[in-house]
């Protein structure tokens, strides 16, 4: 009688365990979106960082891309890695929010604004854009770090932050007209494209041909939106290397540095082809992995 009694409450006991599972289960499914974002950017800042390095040389000083590896070559390969973790810790944080919060703004807004599905999904990612934009700080000490005039001023990411704290808060987010602009219109054109990119690409069949239609279409839309904001970088660059001082609009930095480049497009432009090429790497490798992830999560 004891063991038929015994063997009877099992059952109860495991379907309070399942009950206790599932909205684990449900919660992982609600924050993968923002896992395979944090995921895909740590893997892509791991492979790029030395190129985004010649890259960020070329749009402070305007230098030819020989020029800004002779540079670092001339640094040495203990700083070529140098001023990595903000860029790690702001990417990790800003694209676990770019895709997860464009994915949760989109189910919100479609359930209580009643437009057009482009509209919904267009204001979603501005608004995704937008919020990234609070690790501003992290973008510039990134900026501060990897300038080699500041070499000697600041030892690690700890101490360049600690030397801006007496500029005040403001400081800390220098730059970030450009950063809001970059980051809602490039938002809207790469959600709003990616899509139809790949049902343009060769029917994929199998997992690995999936994975190069992802990078295919994740790197063309990277370069071309890296191109069309180049010149928005070039003037967030400029303003985030100063420390102190004025705060200069957006078009008085732009007009000094169309001055200084002596009004060439060209020279304005100088280090956007490797920008081309990173951002068809980097966007590559994040589109990829985050659809990879999505589909194994």
């Amino acid at each position: 009688m004891v063991d038929s009694e015994a063997h009877e409450k099992r059952p109860p006991l495991l379907t309070s365990s399942k009950q206790d599972i599932s909205p684990r289960i449900a919660d992982v499914g609600e924050m993968k979106h923002y896992l395979c974002g944090c995921c895909a950017a740590f893997n892509n800042i791991a492979i790029t960082f030395p190129i985004q390095k010649v890259l960020f040389r070329q749009q402070l000083y305007g230098i030819r891309t020989r020029d800004a590896v002779l540079q670092l070559r001339r640094d040495g390969f203990r700083n070529l890695y140098r001023g990595i973790l903000p860029p790690l810790m702001q990417k990790t944080t800003t694209l676990a929010l770019m895709f997860g919060l464009y994915e949760d703004l989109s189910c919100v807004l479609r359930k209580h604004v009643s437009t057009p599905e482009f509209a919904t999904r267009s204001m979603a990612a501005i608004l995704a854009g937008t919020t990234e934009a609070i690790f501003t700080p992290l973008e510039r000490v990134q900026t501060l770090l990897q300038d080699h005039k500041h070499h000697d001023k600041f030892t690690n990411t700890y101490h360049a932050f600690k030397a801006l704290k007496c500029h005040g808060m403001r400081e800390y987010y220098r730059g970030l007209v450009p950063i809001l602009f970059r980051n809602g219109f490039s938002n809207v054109l790469f959600f709003g494209l990616r899509g139809p990119i790949k049902e343009h690409l060769p029917t994929a069949t199998t997992h690995s041909a999936h994975l190069v239609n992802d990078f295919i279409c994740g790197g063309l839309l990277g370069a071309v939106l890296g191109i069309l904001f180049f010149p928005v970088n070039v003037v967030k660059t400029r303003m985030q290397s100063q420390i102190g001082g004025e705060f200069q609009s957006f078009p008085k930095v732009f007009q000094k540095i169309w001055l200084e480049r002596d009004r060439k497009l060209t020279n304005l432009f100088r280090g956007a082809h490797l920008n081309y090429h990173r951002s068809l790497i980097s966007w590559g490798i994040i589109n990829a992995t985050y659809e990879f992830l999505l589909k194994i999560i």
